[in-house]
């Protein structure tokens, strides 16, 4: 056993605690008070983004929330390392932007193509000139609503007697460049993102976690206890659903999301009636992908804050990359075909995401193993097997063929969705089969 093992799950239970995530907010606070400094608020706004075109929308409502300073930058896209599938993640954001509006009421559809080149110059240009709090806060969501409904005036619907400069490309281009380093050195890499005493939160869907600290610091304006968009509750009770449809659950076992997703997911198809496809895949990095540092360690404190949330165990963690992985894809079909694919599921991703478990070893595995109700000795035949190597691959090519790439990611009917906190989505297609008594008219 390697020291990078035996240590891990000791660093990482230190790293993702909610004790040294309360400790940092508080020494951030006592920081900002000894320097007698406002709240400062960095927002990140990429101009071709619909997550920002959402975000930027639910600025005004922001401001007059909390007592805030905010400091607007416009970004670039994401680096190609951040972005592996660059047209899949293009194409799927705005058909994911177009259902997050209409879940929260808000505006955005997906017309099937991105703005012009042009149009995304001349609203990068008029964004840029206008990046002070107050100026953009007031145009940038019309602006963005402008740019990806190809309306000709992308100031249509501003104070008609106010003008609008444009800052010259040169100016654009320097301080994107400068936006982009900005973000690169706190240690992001996506637009429609907001970062706050050493925290980042990515666009509507992580805003409720930066409002929550925000009223922990009575920052608010008035008495604000709601939150502009709430992540969306769980089903909670049984449905009485008629011939639910299969939920294609492609996760992996070294994704964090997958982790803390996959009792939900399981939960949800008890609660529906639902079967549970397992299809599992291969880590990026598994597949000749690295991910990126600063990604990598955005994914694992969102990953801890959103389990906290949810209420579920995270965060002591023995990293399953490599061999870890492959010995425990050689047990699912063992353990569906013995009726204990869930059990064996949520055993290892409790195992090595939550107690530290060396899925890599014997003794870890076995324990993963057993306690999912596996036989060892049959557990130990079926790591001789390699055939799931081949149904991982035949996952991944079924994920891509639906226009989506990274894990966790759902089927459910004819609707697909990527995600831990898109759930939402397969329940509200699932309930779609629920059996409602109609009264007469």
């Amino acid at each position: 056993m390697s020291l990078k093992t035996l240590l891990m799950p000791l660093i990482s239970r230190q790293l993702f605690s909610r004790q040294r995530l309360l400790a940092k907010r508080a020494i951030a606070e006592r920081l900002r008070i000894a320097k007698d400094a406002p709240h400062v608020v960095h927002y990140f706004h990429q101009v071709d983004d619909p997550y920002s075109v959402l975000t930027a929308g639910a600025l005004p409502e922001l401001l007059a929330r909390y007592n805030i300073a905010l400091n607007v930058h416009i970004v670039d896209a994401p680096p190609d390392s951040a972005a592996p599938e660059r047209d899949k993640l293009i194409a799927y954001s705005r058909l994911d932007a177009a259902r997050l509006a209409k879940h929260y009421g808000l505006e955005f559809s997906d017309a099937g193509r991105q703005p012009s080149a042009e149009a995304i110059a001349e609203a990068s240009a008029l964004l840029v000139a206008n990046h002070e709090a107050e100026a953009f806060a007031k145009i940038a969501g019309q602006v963005s609503k402008n740019l990806w409904q190809f309306k000709a005036d992308l100031c249509a619907g501003l104070d008609s007697h106010m003008t609008y400069p444009r800052a010259s490309s040169a100016a654009v281009a320097a301080h994107k460049a400068s936006a982009n380093q900005l973000r690169a050195r706190r240690g992001h890499y996506l637009g429609a993102t907001f970062f706050y005493a050493g925290e980042w939160y990515w666009g509507i869907d992580r805003l409720y976690h930066l409002e929550q600290r925000l009223q922990a610091l009575a920052v608010q304006k008035h008495a604000v206890t709601s939150l502009l968009f709430p992540p969306a509750a769980d089903l909670k009770a049984p449905v009485s659903c008629v011939n639910p449809p299969d939920i294609h659950f492609f996760f992996s076992f070294r994704s964090p999301y997958s982790a803390i997703v996959a009792p939900r997911v399981f939960e949800l198809a008890r609660l529906t009636g639902a079967n549970v496809k397992l299809r599992y895949v291969l880590p990026m990095v598994m597949r000749g992908l690295p991910v990126p540092a600063d990604k990598r360690s955005y994914i694992s404190h969102d990953t801890a804050r959103e389990a906290f949330v949810r209420n579920i165990p995270f965060g002591c963690i023995n990293d399953p990359v490599g061999k870890p992985t492959e010995r425990g894809l050689a047990l699912i079909a063992y353990a569906e075909r013995i009726g204990r694919g869930e059990a064996y599921v949520m055993s290892f991703m409790q195992g090595v995401w939550a107690e530290g478990i060396n899925a890599g070893s014997d003794r870890g595995l076995r324990r993963i193993a057993e306690r999912a109700g596996l036989n060892w000795i049959e557990a130990q035949q079926a790591l001789r097997n390699d055939n799931w190597r081949l149904q991982a691959e035949r996952n991944r090519d079924d994920m891509f063929a639906l226009g989506l790439w990274g894990v966790p990611s759902f089927k459910v009917g004819n609707v697909c969705t990527w995600g831990q906190d898109r759930l939402w989505v397969v329940a509200d297609e699932l309930l779609k089969t629920a059996v409602t008594d109609k009264v007469p008219s």
